[in-house]
């Protein structure tokens, strides 16, 4: 059941925005102009001072594992790859944003897991055969399928909001370019907080060499690999080892631990997954075990859930821990 203080800060991120997307005009692109350059009241920021290397190793030598929100944490009414979705998360928790990337047809990179539109918004096609202007008239729905008043969150304006506030991991679909990717990134010298998602070496080699000071995200799943992916040209200390959904491997954690790589694990992955099976049986405390195993970060779908059990465990970052706050 959810305390009465989730519901308070839930209900006012959620006054704060609606009145913010209320006020603003229709046919204005800037976010800036509608409010949600300001986080709710309160809300949570990671701010790391200098690399995001320095950052996890701060964390980790305090004991303290942080939570990845999948698509930004939804739930309903706040529908996934929403900048909305997001802020209401920080009014409650300090979290790392992994969101999606697409392209419209006119080049507009914009947040949006599918290959198409129909699941979550009103429109429908293919995420590249509209233009920006079209697609940001569309509305967003949450994973009931309930239409919301938010609309599609351009790429450039999240990066700008995320600024001071969290630190976004960037899952790039077939539809966005690498390379518009990148120089959105350096246009907002966003290179230290931001982490890019690589789905193979070679897509890991190329996130590199186009921007050679961001951490990125690979599968990694023995040391074998670890060499291989250091002797193609990607540094250890830009590598965070993603080590799947399946079941945790203290093993290997010990292994990348031994060479500084941080370690992401994947609770998420719908009824069948390890979010799934914990949500069933109630066991909340789980999440903090495969923390104190030695994952660094948990990428959930449960995010809220999550980050209760870590801090329950003494294992989430406090108020002023390595550049973790609440005002």
């Amino acid at each position: 059941m959810k305390s009465f203080a989730f519901l308070f800060l839930r209900g006012a991120a959620a006054a704060l925005i609606a009145g913010a997307v209320a006020c603003s005009d229709a046919e204005t692109d800037n976010r800036a102009q509608n409010g949600l350059d300001a986080a709710p009241a309160a809300s949570w920021s990671i701010a790391p001072q200098g690399d995001l290397n320095g950052f996890f190793e701060c964390l980790a030598a305090e004991g303290m594992s942080l939570i990845s929100a999948h698509r930004g944490g939804p739930y309903p009414g706040y529908p996934e790859n929403a900048l909305e979705t997001m802020a209401a998360l920080l009014a409650d928790m300090p979290a790392i944003m992994e969101i999606d990337l697409a392209q419209s047809a006119d080049g507009v990179l914009y947040l949006m897991h599918d290959a198409t539109l129909g699941r979550t918004t009103t429109g429908a096609g293919e995420v590249d055969s509209l233009p920006w202007a079209d697609i940001k008239k569309l509305r967003l729905e949450d994973n009931d399928g309930t239409e919301t008043p938010f609309a599609p969150t351009r790429f450039s304006d999240a990066l700008a909001w995320a600024e001071g506030r969290t630190i976004v991991q960037l899952d790039i679909k077939p539809s966005a370019r690498y390379e518009d990717v990148a120089a959105e990134i350096k246009n907002q010298d966003a290179e230290d907080r931001v982490m890019l998602i690589a789905s193979s070496l070679a897509s890991a080699k190329k996130l590199h060499r186009l921007l050679p000071r961001t951490m990125i995200s690979l599968s990694l799943a023995s040391q074998s690999e670890l060499n291989r992916a250091v002797a193609s040209g990607v540094p250890g200390e830009r590598l965070l080892a993603f080590t799947g959904t399946q079941a945790p491997n203290p093993r290997l954690y010990s292994v990348l631990e031994g060479q500084d790589i941080e370690v992401i694990f994947g609770t998420l992955g719908g009824p069948g997954s390890i979010d799934g099976d914990i949500a069933r049986s109630g066991e909340d405390a789980r999440y903090s075990e495969i923390a104190r195993m030695g994952v660094d970060i948990i990428a959930t779908d449960r995010p809220r859930e999550a980050h209760a059990a870590l801090l329950a465990a003494g294992r989430a970052p406090e108020d002023g821990a390595c550049g973790v706050s609440k005002p």
